[in-house]
């Protein structure tokens, strides 16, 4: 029956899609009479402002957080620099936010990190052109496929990875787009950091668990979207599907595909008050390969989805397998009128198969955070949630929602 009930819980968020999908034309929130850390920090330096910080077109919003923190997958202590920039290229009543960030860490001791992802829309939405570059040199726990292996029966494996994503979708109707893409996924040097441990053996799986593993596709993309900022979602729905087609002459090792459903939707609890924010949001992807040779690294995980934002309280890479359904939820709601501090409170669940089927088991993760205004002309908030669940938990720092 559990699963029956998870399973409706699943297809909540595209069922509410049919229930006002499509905001009024134009509907911008007025954040200029709110407070954010800028505002804040002239007042403490006494910079002039008389200049009223409007929300004039083309204007590009810079939010920099440098943090020393923990990176996840065993690469310890490190400087970590989130910079995230949001711009509109054309009219703001026409036109969504554009946004870059570029979030590169460095823990001193050779592990590091390059990751710049990109989402442009140009002018009036005709194109949406989406990016994800990252080289990262970057170890990462395992676990195996499913749940195999108990949290205390981890191996650290060891690999440098270089990504290249790129498409670019059209306008076909006001909210919906389609287009193409090319995706490149590079593993080299893949080890266990244990010598004792032989990979191929302890994940019972034969495809790129030693060596490298090079995987070189296309892409067929179609995207829903009713939000018009990625940042700080308003009151809408988003619904993105990529298909991947990787071929053997394009370079990749093996022939295989994947599908990416990824489904959310945000409900405003006080429509009246658009200022103040009173959200509710639901997140639920589903990511399987189709066929049985794609490389271990490029496996459906929880935390490796195109932004990196599932699974919070749940070590990254810890449930892994050829099909993962995830879901989430989160209550926001801003605690001041001035729309400088807010709270979120989440709960998210995940299953994949590997050890057993899809819906054999649930493993669960919830968490509460706090939310800081950094720069209310993108409406970007610094965001310092705590995540747990079993045998985890964790500190997570983000500029921007996690979804």
């Amino acid at each position: 029956m559990f699963k029956y009930f998870v399973f409706i819980l699943f297809f909540i968020p595209t069922a509410l899609l049919a229930q006002n999908a499509i905001p009024q034309k134009g509907t911008v929130v007025d954040t200029s009479g709110q407070t954010d850390l800028i505002d804040i920090a002239k007042g403490l330096f006494h910079i002039n402002q008389h200049k009223i910080r409007g929300q004039n077109d083309r204007r590009i919003y810079f939010s920099i957080l440098p943090v020393s923190g923990s990176v996840p997958g065993g690469a310890g202590n490190a400087l970590i620099t989130s910079t995230t920039a949001g711009m509109y290229l054309g009219p703001r009543t026409t036109t969504n936010l554009s946004s870059v960030s570029f979030t590169p860490y460095w823990n001193f001791h050779g592990r590091f990190g390059l990751p710049l992802r990109s989402s442009i829309w140009l002018p009036d939405n005709t194109w949406n052109i989406q990016g994800d570059i990252r080289f990262l040199v970057y170890p990462q726990y395992t676990w195996g496929l499913g749940s195999s292996h108990s949290s205390d029966e981890k191996t650290l494996v060891d690999y440098r990875y270089v990504r290249f994503y790129q498409s670019a979708l059209k306008r076909i109707t006001p909210y919906f787009f389609a287009g193409f893409g090319y995706n490149l996924d590079y593993h080299s040097g893949i080890r266990s950091d244990d010598p004792n441990v032989d990979l191929k053996q302890y994940t019972n799986y034969q495809y790129g668990t030693t060596g490298s593993s090079l995987s070189s596709g296309i892409t067929l993309n179609a995207l829903y979207d009713t939000r018009n900022n990625s940042l700080n979602p308003l009151p809408g729905a988003y619904t993105n599907i990529v298909y991947r087609i990787n071929p053997g002459f394009l370079g990749s090792n093996n022939t295989w595909h994947s599908l990416y459903v990824d489904v959310r939707k945000y409900i405003s609890l006080n429509p009246a008050r658009p200022k103040q924010q009173n959200t509710l949001a639901f997140w639920s992807y589903y990511w399987t390969v189709l066929g049985s040779n794609a490389p271990y690294l490029d496996l459906p995980s929880v935390g490796w989805d195109l932004y990196n934002r599932s699974g919070r309280g749940m070590d990254q890479n810890r449930y892994r397998g050829k099909s993962l359904i995830y879901l989430e939820s989160e209550y926001r709601r801003d605690i001041t009128d001035n729309g400088l501090f807010g709270f979120v409170v989440f709960a998210n669940m995940n299953s994949v198969s590997g050890s057993g089927t899809l819906f054999t088991s649930w493993h669960p993760a919830a968490g509460t955070g706090l939310r800081i205004k950094f720069n209310k002309g993108s409406n970007t908030n610094i965001g310092i949630d705590y995540g747990f669940s079993k045998g985890y938990n964790a500190f997570i720092l983000n500029l921007g929602e996690a979804f």
